[in-house]
């Protein structure tokens, strides 16, 4: 099934009606065995009244009773028979509802013993209770009956029959009762999800830009990733409408060059350079959009990187890289610390800042990984013992194309790329000057996971 409120009123179902049904037949065995126990008193106090309604004669023998104590004993086929037997099973007396009817209800039992038993006689089911008796004569001599008494089940099964009728009806309207109330239960319980949904197809159709609530407690986690998702998928789509319209722009001057180059009459020579470096700036112009149209940005769902690792990675690289001015690098990493986003966007950050940190660097390089003890966050500082960067160049080093030194190869994008990244985490770029000497570069991302 795959509608959750479906699967949850079905499983409810079923254990309810297990429930109510082993209810029920607890509550009908319960009540024949209490009713069978009240029929064996019954017959119990008939015995006891036939053996007070009994007689004796002049030596004290005794005489079948001859006023009944209850009518019923005297009207045939009443339901209730008795029937007197002597010690050796010959019948001394039966009742006169037994008259028309050959049943044998003979069962001898010694003298305060008794017997419960259901038989089938004649066609007929009965209850009987059999019960043994010593009656002593004048002389001391004693003489063994067996009473037994008789009733038909009919009333018996009448009375079952109509408890569990009545029974049955109570607990069906019962189950239905609790059925409807599951479901509202259940219907009012799944509601923050229907609104979830709801809010999502807003989201969708482009009424709204998130979701608003108010969630459950329950729901709060999820609400809250879905919203960063969303954030996160705008800022991606912003991010490549920006990037198209910057590269659009920016395009436009080299194309304006190539075409006043044919428009001028110049020579072919030096229509070539002028190509030759209008090309060369826009594949620069489209690789650095390209990349910073592909920065991942805050993904919360995101599996956490190890940032030592990675820094420790991009170190061996750059040792071969720079091998001919083989810096020493310090390293000081927690390796407790981790970053909560796309890895390649965190090696985009540090292999910018660390090959600036190679390239100006006289001969040290320290970097420090560890956690953030203001804002419990990330904290990052890349130091060398190289020329440094004064506070007036901090602004200009952060902008597209600007080159602290025009003789060290580059183009002047590393700094800026780095810095559209942290800010894309909601990190900060801060730099200082190192006691090494040269500039310190500290990162701060917001908190760690």
């Amino acid at each position: 099934m795959h509608s959750l409120h479906s699967r949850l009123l079905l499983t409810a179902s079923l254990v309810l009606a297990g429930f109510l049904g082993a209810t029920g037949l607890a509550l009908d065995k319960a009540f024949r065995v209490s009713a069978e126990a009240a029929m064996q008193e019954r017959l119990q106090s008939h015995i006891y009244a036939l053996l007070a309604a009994a007689d004796e004669d002049a030596d004290g023998r005794m005489l079948p009773p001859q006023q009944l104590p209850e009518p019923r004993f005297a009207k045939p086929d009443s339901g209730l028979y008795a029937v007197i037997a002597a010690d050796g099973g010959e019948t001394l007396w039966h009742s006169g509802s037994l008259t028309g009817h050959d049943i044998d209800l003979n069962e001898r039992q010694n003298p305060g013993e008794r017997r419960f038993s259901r038989l089938s006689r004649a066609g007929m089911q009965l209850y009987t209770l059999a019960f043994g008796v010593a009656w002593e004569d004048n002389a001391g001599a004693e003489s063994l009956y067996t009473y037994t008494v008789a009733e038909d089940t009919l009333v018996f099964e009448a009375e079952v029959d109509n408890f569990r009728s009545t029974l049955w009806r109570w607990l069906g309207g019962m189950a239905l009762a609790l059925l409807l109330a599951q479901g509202f239960i259940l219907r009012w319980g799944l509601r923050p999800l229907r609104s979830v949904t709801a809010d999502l197809q807003q989201v969708e159709k482009g009424h709204t830009d998130r979701l608003h609530g108010p969630y459950p407690r329950e729901l709060s986690g999820l609400t809250s990733s879905l919203n960063s998702l969303i954030e996160h998928s705008k800022s991606v789509q912003s991010r490549y409408r920006n990037s198209l319209d910057d590269l659009a722009h920016t395009l436009k001057t080299p194309l304006a060059i190539l075409q006043s180059s044919h428009a001028d009459g110049s020579d072919a020579d030096a229509d070539r350079v002028l190509v030759r470096e209008q090309v060369e700036r826009m594949d620069e112009i489209i690789s650095h959009q390209l990349q910073r149209a592909a920065v991942s940005g805050r993904a919360t769902l995101a599996k956490p990187v190890a940032v030592g690792k990675v820094v420790q990675r991009l170190v061996r690289s750059l040792d071969k890289v720079y091998r001919e001015k083989q810096p020493t690098v310090e390293l000081r990493l927690d390796p407790s610390v981790t970053f909560t986003g796309d890895e390649a966007d965190l090696m985009e950050v540090l292999g910018n800042l660390l090959d600036n940190a190679y390239k100006y660097c006289s001969s040290v390089i320290k970097v420090a990984v560890q956690v953030d003890k203001h804002s419990d966050g990330i904290e990052i500082s890349i130091e060398d013992d190289g020329p440094g960067i004064a506070p007036e160049q901090v602004d200009g080093v952060l902008q597209r194309g600007t080159r602290m030194d025009e003789t060290i190869p580059g183009q002047g994008i590393g700094l800026s790329m780095a810095n559209e990244i942290i800010t894309l985490y909601g990190g900060r770029l801060a730099f200082a000057a190192s006691p090494l000497g040269g500039a310190l570069l500290r990162i701060n991302f917001g908190t760690t996971d």
